[in-house]
């Protein structure tokens, strides 16, 4: 129960940081991606193109439709884990032998040089992604993205979120039909050998 319980409030958190996250944010910290994480995203985010979305703005409507929908089945974390990754990694190389379960303390002295870097919204992303995956300093991670004067979410302020219907609509009502029309066809095929076995026995 209270591993659910922290699951959940780390999706929270990670939710809150997310939404906290501005457009021009969101849009500049792509536009820094190496270009294997960016395709990696506009696939997840249902881009038709193999080039991937051609405008920041489409993608964005793209990537917060997609984190809205995937807010439990983990398409809020992959998303995060490909925005964050390169911030991710300059946080561990700066934590050096600390990096496995940072104190408070050790975040603090790490985190103005990531922030000047990456800017406050992607850090903040960075550290709840990291409680959401149940890092050994969540406890820590958490204090912080709730009572640090920086570092700290601002309040939660919902907002009406654009749903797009999933990528794979498509793909999927074509599976539905093509599996219907075989298994219409192994049916019938079934009652063509009984009705042959039928006339045999007869």
């Amino acid at each position: 129960m209270n591993q659910m319980k922290n699951r959940l409030q780390g999706l929270t958190l990670l939710d809150r940081a997310f939404t906290a996250m501005t457009d021009e944010e969101l849009e500049a910290l792509v536009a820094k991606l190496p270009e294997d994480h960016r395709k990696a995203l506009d696939e997840i985010c249902g881009a038709r193109d193999e080039e991937g979305f051609s405008e920041p703005a489409t993608r964005t409507v793209a990537v917060r439709s997609t984190a809205a929908r995937g807010r439990l089945n983990g398409g809020l974390e992959q998303i995060t884990t490909l925005l964050c990754d390169p911030c991710l990694a300059d946080c561990v190389e700066a934590l050096g032998d600390h990096a496995d379960n940072p104190t408070e303390d050790e975040l603090l002295d790490v985190t103005p040089a990531l922030v000047d870097k990456y800017g406050l919204a992607t850090v903040r992303l960075m550290m709840a992604g990291s409680v959401a995956g149940e890092a050994a300093a969540s406890v820590a991670l958490t204090r912080l993205l709730k009572h640090d004067e920086t570092l700290a979410l601002p309040p939660v302020e919902h907002e009406e979120v654009t749903v797009l219907p999933p990528p794979t609509a498509d793909e999927e009502i074509k599976a539905k039909r093509k599996a219907a029309k075989l298994a219409k066809k192994a049916d019938a095929k079934h009652r063509r050998e009984q009705q042959a076995r039928a006339r045999h026995g007869g």
